[in-house]
């Protein structure tokens, strides 16, 4: 058994507080049994931590593909190249994520479902881990249609819905949805009653439809200020209407070129404790800039910028722990860009408020995450806890 002090939490909030620093108590198998307020734990020794953070492995609710693999596109051969990029992910402090299924065809799409199905029934220890899929359309706007495939766009209904969900509700963790497109309120109730998260997203809808769609049951937004109505100061759009409302997260695409990094750091000072980092990763991930298939399309990669041939943007290759350092470094908030990029992600997937000193307990430490600045760039970097 053993004591480590001085150690940080990352919180949803951005205020300093008394009780920041804290003694986390390990039994002998380096399982965390206790975590206590620092002066509760002044008369113990143990390995000084000097305000590093410790938190758990990060969660990317979006995620559309890397090393090659498009996820709209697998097939069951693409198995070993999607346990090689689950592996990657681990290796990139990604513990889960929710795999992000575009709008394609209904075969396309029903196929991929199987395969994660039979990737989660081969799942191996210190390997990313399958979550249920995100399903970005079929249900978008014309007028926000970003690089999804105009062909494959549909209105929504529940017959819609039913073929392309059918059999594979269990496994489907998230929908993003336009809620201005007629049938998609007989939509967001049927998600809702089967345990999907709605996602607002590639959508026109304005202040009056966003509100009607909150109330309705949608939760989040998909990669806010993109592919939605702009913040105006005569007309709010989505990400105000959000942040005035108080309960929905905000996902957020933090590499710098979705979203200027000063917008992205007055997002987290007005909704710190709502804000979702994902990293909208596409299957150039993990490989070399250069010019890569998309579809029937054609995506440049030139340092991280990813766009169609009609310059369209269309995606990111960053990684979401490298999005949350560059969070932390535009904001000087590291505890709250580790919160976005943690926690934050398991929240929306929670229906119990996640407490961070109540989470770690019972988790080992060597599946956790230790996060330093450097003394010479003041920029955040992480490693194993153990």
């Amino acid at each position: 058994m053993r004591w480590l002090i001085n150690v940080r939490l990352p919180n949803p909030s951005l205020a300093i507080s008394e009780t920041d620093v804290w003694g986390i108590h390990l039994n002998d198998n380096e399982i965390i049994e206790s975590v206590v307020p620092i002066s509760d734990a002044l008369q113990v020794s143990g390995e000084d931590w000097q305000g590093d953070f410790l938190s758990p492995m990060g969660i990317d609710l979006q995620i559309n593909g890397g090393l090659g693999l498009a996820f709209p596109e697998l097939t069951f051969n693409d198995l070993p190249k999607l346990f090689s990029l689950l592996d990657l992910l681990w290796k990139d402090g990604v513990e889960a994520i929710a795999p992000t299924i575009v709008t394609c065809s209904i075969s396309s799409l029903r196929q991929a479902l199987l395969v994660f199905r039979e990737a989660r029934k081969r799942h191996v220890q210190n390997r990313c881990k399958l979550l249920g899929a995100h399903l970005e359309g079929p249900f978008l706007s014309k007028s926000f249609l970003g690089a999804h495939n105009q062909e494959y766009l549909v209105d929504p209904s529940l017959e819609a819905l039913e073929q392309r969900i059918g059999d594979f509700e269990n496994e489907i963790a998230l929908m993003t949805l336009a809620p201005e497109l007629k049938g998609s309120q007989q939509v967001i109730a049927q998600l809702k009653k089967v345990g999907i998260v709605v996602a607002l997203g590639h959508s026109a809808a304005d202040e009056t439809i966003v509100n009607f769609a909150f109330d309705q049951g949608v939760t989040m937004l998909t990669h806010s200020f993109n592919a939605m109505a702009p913040l105006h100061h005569r007309f709010p759009g989505p990400v105000v209407e959000a942040i005035i409302n108080g309960k929905i997260s905000l996902g957020l695409i933090s590499d710098g070129i979705h979203v200027h990094p000063k917008v992205a750091v007055i997002l987290q000072r007005l909704a710190p404790n709502k804000v979702v980092l994902v990293s909208d990763a596409i299957s150039p991930y993990g490989l070399q800039d250069g010019r890569y298939p998309w579809d029937k399309r054609m995506i440049t990669v030139n340092k991280g910028d990813c766009r169609l041939e009609d310059g369209t943007l269309a995606g990111s290759t960053l990684s979401l722990l490298e999005g949350c350092k560059k969070l932390a470094t535009w904001s000087g908030q590291a505890g709250n860009s580790i919160w976005s990029a943690t926690m934050a992600p398991r929240q929306v997937l929670s229906e119990e408020k996640l407490i961070m000193k109540e989470f770690l307990i019972g988790k080992k430490l060597s599946s956790l995450l230790r996060w330093e600045t450097n003394p010479e760039t003041q920029q955040l970097f992480w490693h194993l806890a153990a």
